[in-house]
């Protein structure tokens, strides 16, 4: 079976700064002439899982042999996402080529300790935005503001694993080291999105990609309460005359345990 090796970029963030690319885990492989989804770890065929591109409305369920058609039309990079109740929220982005292929997506079963924040996608910054910033093209959402908040409960038992915030899929970031990577076209500049726990930075986004983790200090972990997640989006470091926030839209957040 030959295989179709997709590398992302994924920001293992034990610190605020650490980056490494890595392959997607799991694969997505082409096989044959049909789509599926399996279970990462037996490769069983996983029947009803959602398969869904917000950014063009499109949705589908897989068949009880895991198989979906992608009759959807894609142009650009966006993100798409596979949800089923027991397994962790997956997402990847996909552009034309990706779409043309058929894929089979590897989805993981879900920790009794794992923490779904938000499986929606969320568009962050003010709705201004060129047409050369990244992912631009498929922005149809409309922002929320520079800042997404979320508040969950951790129980005391996740303080014997380590717990990361995992980003699913984020694009529209235009920070300087995505305009390296030739993420965008654009000449200026944003700072890099910043994310919190608890009220204390815990790492910042330079770059667009899938399966970004963030690691969180236990110091900082309130067990059995309340804990809260915020994500500020970067600010345009050339405009002068206003405060002009990026743009950038994510999907798929949860708290998971290793």
């Amino acid at each position: 079976m030959r295989k179709l090796t997709i590398l992302i970029l994924s920001l293992f963030l034990t610190g605020l700064f650490s980056v490494q690319a890595e392959p997607l885990t799991g694969g997505v492989k082409e096989t044959g002439n049909a789509s599926r989804v399996l279970d990462a770890k037996t490769d069983a065929p996983i029947e009803g899982a959602v398969i869904s591109i917000p950014q063009i409305g499109y949705k589908t369920k897989t068949d009880e042999n895991g198989a979906f058609a992608l009759n959807a039309t894609v142009n650009t990079e966006t993100i798409m996402s596979v949800q089923k109740e027991g397994y962790r929220p997956f997402s990847i982005t996909i552009d034309k080529n990706i779409a043309s292929k058929p894929l089979i997506l590897g989805i993981q079963k879900s920790d009794i300790m794992d923490v779904v924040i938000d499986e929606d996608m969320i568009h962050l910054g003010d709705n201004t935005f060129s047409e050369g910033s990244a992912n631009s093209a498929e922005f149809k959402l409309k922002a929320v503001g520079p800042t997404y908040v979320k508040r969950f409960k951790m129980t005391q038992n996740t303080l014997n694993y380590n717990n990361y915030l995992v980003i699913g899929s984020i694009i529209g970031v235009d920070t300087q080291m995505a305009h390296n990577m030739r993420q965008n076209s654009i000449e200026s500049y944003s700072s890099p999105p910043e994310v919190f726990f608890n009220g204390k930075k815990v790492a910042v986004i330079k770059l667009n990609g899938d399966n970004q983790k963030i690691k969180l200090p236990k110091a900082l972990i309130r067990p059995d309460d309340i804990n809260e997640v915020a994500i500020q989006t970067g600010i345009n470091l050339f405009n002068k005359t206003r405060l002009d926030y990026d743009d950038i839209e994510l999907m798929n957040l949860s708290i998971q345990t290793e």
